[in-house]
């Protein structure tokens, strides 16, 4: 019961926030020239310093999303993917309608 409860959990956690799009960091490498877009990493500092794509801007989970353009598609990327996600629901909910996640994010960037 306990291992199916947290099968459960982990596909409930890796769903995609309602209305945000889902992509992959193969789709994310042929757009990232794209200036009708604007590329957030919400990632500590740290982590930024650390290893980040140039076109990214350092915005870390809990920044106020709001001073975004909300005229752009808006592409959100982390370590993992869960916290970009979590920042996705924010800006949803700040009225930006174009959200994109990048599934995996920094870690399965190749």
């Amino acid at each position: 019961i306990l291992i199916v409860i947290l099968i459960a959990f982990l596909v409930w956690r890796m769903k995609p926030a309602k209305g945000v799009k889902t992509i992959s960091t193969a789709e994310l490498k042929g757009m990232l020239n794209d200036k009708d877009k604007v590329f957030v990493d919400v990632r500590t500092p740290g982590e930024f310093r650390g290893r980040n794509i140039t076109q990214f801007k350092n915005m870390p989970l809990g920044t106020d999303y709001s001073k975004l353009p909300k005229d752009k598609e808006i592409v959100v990327i982390c370590q993992s993917g869960m916290r970009s996600k979590q920042a996705c629901s924010q800006m949803k909910k700040l009225g930006y309608e174009k959200v994109t996640n990048v599934r995996g994010g920094m870690s399965a960037y190749r």
